[in-house]
């Protein structure tokens, strides 16, 4: 059969491209026209505020400290701590929210009397609505800034270290198991009905209950050492465990458990019961339950997720949790039915069993618009959690989305390809149809055999039999009878071999049914590595947020120091040389901080010159500190300008001794920007 003929009429051919190129372009006008009117926002916590301030020199030793943050965020009794010259902690009582207006996005603590003169730094720690959590530290001075012993590399940043990494892997591990466990139910309910009597398939759908309730498990173990970052040990305590319990993280976490245990029940009844029915009567009827009861426990399973993270807060939460929930159970069909799929397609024990081409059309069906809906939701929680185009390169969260969308791309190609291997699934081409008929000849010949084989003793003539009673009776009664069975049960268990063999032969030789596999396959390793980006981008701090920290950051107040240094140390000289990739867009920026001490006011100057050695000006310069090795910062750096191509900075104070990571960001035009990066060391 010419296998041109698959391909659809030529109108459809030709009609194709201009389809998908209006949607393409009507894509991205939706696109455009979110980010494009995009409005502030936040989903992760920040600082905006502090009283006193940043780097703030005060004649009187203030009765509190009070942090003010982009949203409401959870306190413990060590989310403040004030620490005086010598280390020492000076803060009285227990961290609280401060009183009035938007109280929940406060953290305030009441300090000792009798402070003396000196530089003190805040530590702070707290949850944010999104349960991410957030810290940082900060400094001001009490008369006249002087040297500090305060030295935070003993206090873990919260959300890093061994209990950081686990919950990654924890959440990894819930998502896939949610995946596996959604599609492959879908695919055996839907799809293929027959296959919920397979156990490799049914084994897909254990595996991701199993994952689920095992990650979720470690979920609950890990929460408290993950948000106090106060080490493993904590994973066993009942009371830090009983506190994370009564925090909205901890109920989702808890409701998903109860969810599983619904969810057990939903699968017995799958492949018990639902598989083994024969009435169709009864089986639509249980059909319809299965179908709801499902349903309900899927989109709760989602909602665990949509309720306690990005979803959950900023703007318009009210449609983007349920539009979350979509989102989340289209990838669970998509990347669970596909894993499904495979397995259908490429377990050795299918073989004699293969899975009928009306099953993979049903799923290329349901496939298409659960990667519609994920496309859809996708497009209007990026508007959400960007805002802007620029968040793409500038922050991290942006620069993972694009690696998300590219794969995205590559997944929608390759399923492309699929969809086109499945419309050609079945119809035959003439050397799998020689093969089928083949198989169908040596099976009847096969079988022949076997019968014969097994009447044999009945055709003897009688003669024969008379002559054979002695030994008969001499032997046993049931002697040649057994015989003759345990060869009958040789021959069936040969003739099942052969016909499973010869399955597999007659699969292999339809070049459909392996494009398919292949591109399966493709798209299955893609959406595994998709699911990894999803995850870490379900941690990280969301464009949106990140920009208006920046923008929203508390700056250095002025101080009465002079900023001159002592002991006759070299302030800090560094020049970075920078490219925007636009119309006169390189040239070098010199900084320089005198005296380059921490916990002291430091003058910080910067100048920019063209390639001529020039100074130029630009539309925007920023400068921003960050130390690593703490999780601190970045501090960003309010510049003045004071001239062409110059821009100074006073009383701007870092408050830990190290190396740090000096981020200066140039923009020559509205298009043309780049952030150059250079170690500069702190001394105490």
């Amino acid at each position: 059969m010419d296998t041109r003929s698959y391909a659809g009429p030529p109108g459809a051919r030709r009609s194709w491209p201009r389809r998908a190129a209006a949607l393409l372009v009507g894509l991205g006008a939706l696109v455009g026209l979110l980010l494009g009117t995009a409005v502030p926002a936040s989903a992760h916590a920040a600082l905006i505020g502090t009283d006193p301030a940043d780097g703030s020199v005060v004649k009187t030793a203030p009765q509190r400290v009070v942090l003010t943050f982009s949203e409401g965020v959870l306190l413990s009794d060590d989310s403040l701590r004030v620490l005086d010259p010598h280390g020492t902690d000076v803060a009285a009582g227990t961290p609280g929210h401060a009183q009035g207006k938007n109280s929940g996005a406060t953290s305030t603590v009441a300090l000792k009397s009798g402070l003396g003169d000196g530089t003190y730094t805040v530590a702070w720690r707290a949850i944010s609505q999104d349960s991410h959590p957030v810290s940082g530290a900060f400094t001001f001075s009490i008369g006249a800034p002087s040297r500090t012993d305060v030295d935070l590399s003993g206090v873990a940043a919260r959300g890093g270290g061994a209990a950081g990494t686990l919950y990654g892997v924890g959440r990894y591990v819930a998502y896939a198991g949610f995946a596996l466990l959604v599609g492959a139910s879908v695919f055996l309910s839907v799809c293929w009905p027959r296959g919920a009597l397979l156990r490799p398939l049914q084994r897909i759908a254990a595996t991701g209950w199993v994952a689920m309730a095992a990650s979720t498990i470690a979920l609950l173990l890990l929460r408290g050492p993950y948000v106090n970052g106060k080490g493993l040990g904590q994973a066993l305590d009942l009371g830090v465990m009983r506190d994370q319990l009564q925090t909205r993280p901890g109920a989702a976490l808890l409701s998903r458990l109860l969810l599983l245990a619904a969810a057990a029940v939903f699968l017995a009844v799958l492949f018990g019961s639902y598989a083994r029915r024969e009435d169709p009567e009864e089986r639509a009827d249980l059909a319809w339950g299965l179908g709801i009861g499902g349903t309900v426990i899927a989109v709760g399973i989602a909602a665990t997720w949509a309720m306690a993270e990005h979803a959950s807060v900023g703007i318009q939460h009210q449609v983007a949790m349920p539009v979350d929930v979509v989102h989340l159970l289209s990838m669970a069909v998509w990347l669970g039915g596909l894993i499904t799929l495979l397995t259908a397609l490429w377990a050795p024990s299918l073989a004699g069993r293969p899975i009928e081409p009306y099953a993979v059309r049903r799923f290329s069906l349901l496939g298409l618009i659960a990667v519609t809906l994920l496309v859809g939701t996708g497009v209007y929680q990026a508007w959400r959690q960007m805002g802007s185009w620029r968040a793409f390169t500038d922050t991290s969260y942006g620069r993972l989305l694009l690696i998300k969308i590219g794969l995205v791309c590559a997944l929608v190609a390759v399923a492309w390809f699929s969809r086109r291997w499945t419309a050609r699934l079945g119809r035959t081409p003439a050397t799998a149809t020689a093969a089928v008929a083949t198989t169908a000849t040596a099976t009847a010949t096969a079988t022949a055999a076997a019968a014969a084989a097994t009447a044999a003793p009945a055709s003897v003539p009688a003669a024969a039999a008379d002559r054979t009673k002695p030994a008969v009776a001499a032997s046993g009664s049931g002697g040649a009878g057994g015989a003759d069975s345990a060869r009958a049960q040789q021959l069936r268990r040969q003739q099942a071999a052969r016909s499973a063999a010869r399955a597999r032969k007659v699969l292999a030789a339809d070049p459909f049914r392996g494009a398919l596999r292949r591109s399966v396959l493709a798209e299955a390793a893609v959406a595994v590595v998709l699911l990894g980006v999803t995850t870490v981008l379900s941690g990280s701090q969301p464009g949106r947020a990140a920009e208006e920290q920046k923008a929203l950051a508390p700056a250095p107040s002025a101080s009465s120091g002079t900023g001159t240094t002592s002991s006759g140390q070299a302030p800090i000289a560094v020049t970075v040389p920078y490219d925007t990739g636009g119309p006169k867009g390189k040239g070098t920026a010199a900084v320089t901080v005198t005296p380059g001490r921490a916990a002291t006011p430091n003058q910080v100057r910067l100048v920019l010159k063209n390639t001529a050695g020039t100074p130029v000006d630009v539309p925007e310069v920023r400068l921003a500190f960050t130390l690593p090795a703490q999780n601190l910062g970045p501090i960003p750096i309010t510049l003045k300008h004071t001239g062409t191509g110059r821009w100074t900075a006073s009383a701007a104070q870092l408050p830990l001794p190290g190396t740090w990571q000096m981020s200066v960001t140039v923009r020559t035009s509205d298009i043309d920007e780049v952030t150059e990066t250079k170690k500069v060391k702190v001394t105490s």
